[in-house]
């Protein structure tokens, strides 16, 4: 396993992740805990989880993957091994279960069910999990300002995590599904008011969505915010066993017909292209598609989500995938012929 630097923080965590939206829905409390035992085992330290999983979101699963997470750290012992990372969710219509807006009390609120959940003291990264305000996120295009603009601004989120690390329940805070302008402003904002520096943004990259190239990626870069990278297999799609409308029993599309943002002609015909060519050079697509994720420079870990300890085990073995630079080139020739077919 290798490591690398959490942004401006002493924390060094592992380059591949384990993602936990599965436990609690498609994965039992027991599978899970083989999971985590495997993750451990291969030297991943962080671990990703939210408060609104397992995914699909629903009132009467909400929490289950954090609690079975924290049954896990409890049972090995093993906290101060872990870099653990989790997140608060923002407004959204479709969480009728957990309505709430990302403020001072909404936020105090939910570190509680977290900590409680989690059977621990500290959140090591606590992330926002989409903005509070009305823009681009979860793949959606063509951005226009809404009417009447009655989001929380970011300045009283931070303020509100800020009061959590002076309080000893989160040390380091972190972004997800955010966009250039977001992340740029919550920096400047930190630097200015003494809040909280972000670490870390967690938004979609793969090779059917490389949207976070455009103008995040110098961000992550020159501002020692890293990616980590949600969805490298672009919800499995990149293993090919969807091509030529199959549908594996108890995979997640194949469960989930809600899960379409990988789900369409364009990126179905971009992945054949990505098969084939991992299978002329000899790898094995998954393996391929993981592995160029985890090389790219912006990116600090990448988040593996496994419904099967197979499945894991095989998604492990792309740190030992070496990509050369003719791969590479057919990599990007695909993208110039077929590019971001799932922003």
């Amino acid at each position: 396993m290798h490591y690398r630097r959490l942004g401006r923080t002493d924390l060094e965590v592992s380059a591949l992740c384990l993602g936990t939206m599965t436990f609690g829905e498609q994965n039992s409390e027991a599978e899970a805990h083989a999971q985590l035992d495997r993750a451990r085992a291969a030297g991943i330290n962080l671990i990703d989880t939210a408060e609104v999983y397992p995914v699909p979101p629903c009132g009467e699963t909400q929490g289950r993957t954090e609690t079975y997470i924290g049954n896990w750290l409890r049972q090995r012992g093993c906290r101060d091994e872990m870099v653990l990372a989790t997140k608060v969710a923002g407004p959204a219509d479709w969480l009728p279960h957990l309505t709430r807006r990302l403020d001072r009390h909404n936020i105090a609120s939910a570190i509680e069910g977290s900590l409680r959940r989690l059977q621990t003291e500290v959140i090591d990264l606590y992330q926002l999990h989409w903005p509070d305000r009305q823009t681009n996120f979860f793949g959606r295009l063509g951005y226009s300002p809404a009417e009447i603009d009655d989001s929380v601004p970011l300045r009283e989120s931070l303020e509100a995590l800020a009061e959590l690390v002076r309080a000893g329940k989160i040390r380091h805070v972190g972004l997800s599904n955010e966009t250039p302008w977001g992340l740029m402003h919550a920096l400047a904002l930190a630097e200015q008011h003494g809040l909280p520096r972000v670490v870390s943004i967690q938004n979609p990259y793969n090779l059917l969505n490389r949207t976070f190239e455009i103008g995040l990626a110098e961000v992550a870069l020159r501002e020692d915010c890293g990616l980590l990278a949600y969805s490298p297999l672009a919800f499995g799609v990149l293993t090919g066993k969807y091509l030529d409308g199959q549908r594996p029993a108890g995979a997640r599309i194949t469960r989930f017909s809600r899960f379409k943002r990988y789900n369409n002609p364009q990126a179905e015909a971009a992945t054949a292209e990505y098969v084939a060519l991992a299978h002329r050079h000899g790898l094995d697509p998954a393996q391929m598609a993981l592995a160029w994720v985890n090389t790219r420079p912006f990116v600090t870990s990448t988040i593996l989500g496994a419904t099967t300890l197979d499945q894991l085990e095989h998604n492990l073995g792309s740190l030992e995938v070496e990509l050369d630079a003719a791969l590479l080139a057919e990599i990007e020739a695909i993208q110039t012929r077929r590019p971001n077919p799932s922003p």
